[in-house]
């Protein structure tokens, strides 16, 4: 699977962005997809994830109520819609395909390039 993120941007606090993520290839459908951020000087850390059906999601504490993480097959697409954002989500955002939903990005065998959001306060 070939991932290729889009969407970020600048933004102020408060603001919204929905990222994307389009995938090639025909096993799109039966992959998880995860969303991952590295902030300057910081590890990469894990922000949502979603089953291949789109049955279930998870989200890392910080983004609980702000962020909803969101795919169409059909589409071979994921989304991320981020709300309420703050100065602290500022990060380069990254898709990943992974045979499971799982947090840890070792988990993960496909990477899109990342997308950088700013948010400004």
């Amino acid at each position: 699977v070939q991932l290729q993120a889009s969407g970020g941007g600048l933004v102020q606090a408060g603001g919204s962005l929905r990222l994307s993520c389009a995938a090639s290839g025909r096993t799109f459908s039966s992959v998880a997809m995860g969303w991952f951020r590295q902030a300057p000087g910081k590890e990469r850390e894990f922000v949502a994830a979603i089953s291949w059906s789109g049955g279930s999601t998870y989200y890392v504490d910080s983004v609980k109520g702000r962020f909803t993480i969101s795919r169409d097959n059909a589409k071979n697409t994921v989304y991320l819609l981020m709300n309420s954002l703050k100065p602290e989500d500022t990060a380069v955002y990254y898709c990943a395909a992974g045979a499971v939903l799982n947090v840890n990005p070792v988990h993960y065998h496909s990477w899109g390039q990342g997308t950088l959001v700013t948010v400004s306060s």
